[in-house]
């Protein structure tokens, strides 16, 4: 199964498992990775939800193996936001990465370990809180491959890091360590490496131990209404046509095994 659901006391653990593949997540896996957090969302036995990838890594984004061949398939119509998108946080949608479109009304920590790169790292950016190793890297690594963010990659982004290094980021592409991710807002808490896991279960539980209804009415409130949400992202999806005019090309590449590892020297 390329996701694995587990409850550990009030916190649902929700794990990528396709190691083979840095835990990319093609079509299916999407779906399985919505599908568990839209339970978590209803099931009133946990509070707190933690998304990670183990020690393969936390997401290398989406699989590009399967994005050389679903241009022009159903899959576009099937995660695209629709056009009454301003009632999109009534209606939950799939993202290509699974549940980058939900808005949740418990919190989802992040566990990251290894890469959480391209669509990796805007799930990490969807979850409310990011614990990181530091020899975690996180990057927009699709920037060589002409594959845009449309998982709210360009919605979040900005709001966890400014304006200013949210432009760093998208723009460049370049790799970001846990350190640094630590010193400019984008991971909020850093462990050493291997306890990723262990810390941001730590921080779930202590979670768990509160009045339930006064903290998801407070995070709540400190978060964007879901009708702005909607809309930048419904802007954001307009990118897709820079994939079907790039992307195809830049996928082909990545499975002819050109620029793998983060670099831009062969591509």
């Amino acid at each position: 199964m390329s996701v694995m659901v587990q409850t550990r006391g009030r916190v649902r653990v929700v794990s990528i498992n396709r190691p083979a593949v840095r835990n990319a997540v093609n079509p299916e896996t999407a779906r399985l990775l919505f599908d568990a957090f839209m339970d978590f969302e209803t099931d009133d036995s946990v509070d707190v939800a933690i998304l990670t990838g183990g020690q393969a890594g936390f997401c290398a984004g989406f699989d590009l193996k399967a994005a050389a061949n679903i241009l022009g398939s159903d899959w576009q119509d099937t995660v695209a936001i629709p056009a009454n998108w301003q009632d999109a946080q009534a209606q939950p949608i799939l993202g290509p990465m699974g549940p980058s479109r939900l808005m949740l009304s418990k919190p989802v920590i992040a566990a990251v370990e290894g890469h959480a790169v391209a669509g990796g790292l805007e799930l990490a950016a969807w979850c409310d809180m990011r614990v990181a190793s530091t020899t975690a890297v996180m990057g927009v690594f699709c920037r060589r491959w002409g594959v845009p963010l449309i998982d709210g990659g360009t919605v979040r982004l900005p709001r966890i890091l400014g304006q200013g290094r949210a432009n760093d980021l998208i723009l460049t592409g370049r790799p970001v360590s846990g350190d640094e991710a630590h010193r400019i807002g984008l991971v909020d808490r850093l462990c050493p490496e291997g306890h990723a896991m262990e810390e941001a279960l730590i921080l779930a539980d202590s979670l768990t131990r509160f009045p339930q209804n006064c903290m998801r009415a407070d995070f709540l409130s400190a978060r964007p209404s879901g009708i702005k949400l909607a809309a930048a992202l419904h802007r954001e999806w307009a990118s897709f046509e820079s994939f079907v005019a790039e992307g195809q090309k830049g996928a082909a590449s990545f499975v002819a095994g050109k620029g793998r590892g983060g670099g831009f020297s062969d591509i």
